[in-house]
């Protein structure tokens, strides 16, 4: 993607980020919303949350963990839909500050994030469940509604004002309402005002030409669109999917089924074969631990980034010709990255479609040297192990003589362009439907 600001260029490099989902919340073992899907008592969720205090919260345990996944930035719930706010808020007194722990967990995780070298990013919810104003809008109560939106703009400048550089700002929970009942262009001004870098994310609320306006999402406004347990490139701005590393649930739920490192792999792998990010989320214990199943997968992944991570870092959007039959493709450069999700131990491999001339080819899992032979529509890899070399994905990197590019034909996939692309392939063993004529 052409024209990224010097000032953005990181995020299109990291391709890999952490989404924390914690809040007392987490010590019910249900999930983030249980307060609304199960409708609890208002008044006893508020006093649990006030004597939530988790002991074994260490932010430095957690930047270590992002790390060593091979992860670039976090983004951190500073405050969900339950309202409860995990700093230290002049506007409110359901904060960990001022109730039971006395800390200001968004200042430990920001500085131990930058510490190590990481992105920091916080995300804060637009609407809370214990107002009734936010559930009215502005239309049944305007005056309620006016307070609370200046309750949102205050804390969103408390944010950008107490804790240093901040570098992305993602937003959610603004549905049904629409950005200008929101005053989000006017938040946005005041964000850019006091951290010109700062990356915000599209959930300001639906624009007002957009009815639907899925989650609250603005084609207009925001400078990277987030797509929710799915992968869809965005070809006009900068893109994140952001996914569970569980069946389904962000917050610490007991009994959820964790999906294989496989798995979550191989969607970091396709975020980046279509240049984009995915931001992995983790749900926390409710005394401040990752679970250490998350903790066992992200270290897998990180082994794997520490061999591969090249092809994932600062990769460019679209593949170049067909591979569906082996896995992925990844571009960067001059190079073209093979990863191989289905090794079928024969010793060889074949790419159809690759125009651009190959100089060398590595399996970048072992480093080996690979033979190859290259004739107009093929390219043969040869001198492949029998056995995978690794548990994950192993990854062939092609070095051309320029950008990769594909054949013609190759251009478009299989269904997809136009069928007399084919056609002279089909002629060439006859016109009719007998054989050999």
């Amino acid at each position: 993607m052409s024209g990224i600001p010097d000032h953005w260029k990181w995020f299109n490099e990291a391709r890999f980020g952490l989404f924390v989902h914690w809040g007392p919340y987490a010590a019910y073992g249900r999930g983030e919303q249980v307060l609304f899907r199960e409708r609890l008592d208002q008044r006893d969720y508020e006093a649990r949350a006030c004597r939530w205090n988790p002991q074994k919260f260490d932010a430095t345990a957690w930047a270590d963990v992002a790390k060593q996944a091979g992860m670039k930035y976090a983004v951190l719930t500073t405050r969900h839909h339950d309202g409860f706010c995990l700093w230290d808020s002049k506007f409110t007194d359901y904060t960990s500050a001022a109730q039971a722990p006395r800390r200001d967990f968004v200042r430990e995780y920001v500085e131990a994030f930058r510490a190590a070298g990481l992105r920091v990013g916080l995300y804060y919810s637009m609407i809370d469940w214990r107002v009734p104003a936010a559930f009215e809008g502005p239309e049944h109560d305007p005056r309620g509604w006016a307070a609370f939106r200046e309750y949102v703009h205050h804390q969103v400048r408390e944010l950008l004002t107490h804790y240093g550089r901040i570098d992305v700002m993602w937003f959610d929970g603004a549905w049904p309402e629409t950005s200008r009942q929101w005053g989000s262009h006017e938040l946005v001004q005041t964000m850019r005002s006091l951290q010109p870098h700062l990356l915000i994310n599209n959930r300001l609320g639906r624009d007002e030409d957009d009815p639907a306006g899925t989650g609250g999402q603005s084609r207009s406004l925001g400078d990277f669109s987030t797509p929710e347990h799915r992968i869809v490139e965005d070809p006009h701005r900068l893109w994140e999917s952001c996914d569970v590393s569980t069946s389904r649930l962000w917050g610490y739920a007991k009994g959820e089924r964790w999906r294989p490192a496989d798995v979550l792999l191989d969607k970091l792998v396709e975020c980046a074969s279509k240049g984009g990010n995915l931001l992995l989320n983790v749900g926390p214990t409710g005394d401040g631990e990752f679970p250490s199943e998350f903790v066992a997968i992200t270290d897998a992944i990180g082994k794997w980034m520490r061999l591969h991570g090249e092809c994932i870092s600062g990769s460019e959007r679209g593949e170049v010709c067909e591979f569906i039959t082996h896995g992925r493709q990844i571009r960067k450069g001059s190079n073209l990255y093979l990863v191989v999700r289905f090794w079928d131990g024969t010793g060889a491999l074949t790419l159809a479609g690759l125009e651009t001339t190959v100089t060398r080819a590595v399996l970048l899992t072992t480093g080996s040297e690979l033979r190859f032979k290259q004739t107009t529509d093929h390219l043969a890899i040869e001198g492949l192990p029998e056995k995978s070399p690794t548990d994950l994905f192993p990854v062939i990197r092609l070095e051309c003589d320029g950008p990769p590019k594909a054949r013609p034909w190759a251009v478009d996939r299989l269904w997809k362009g136009d069928p007399r692309r084919m056609t002279a392939w089909a002629a060439q063993r006859g016109k009719t439907v007998w054989v050999g004529r």
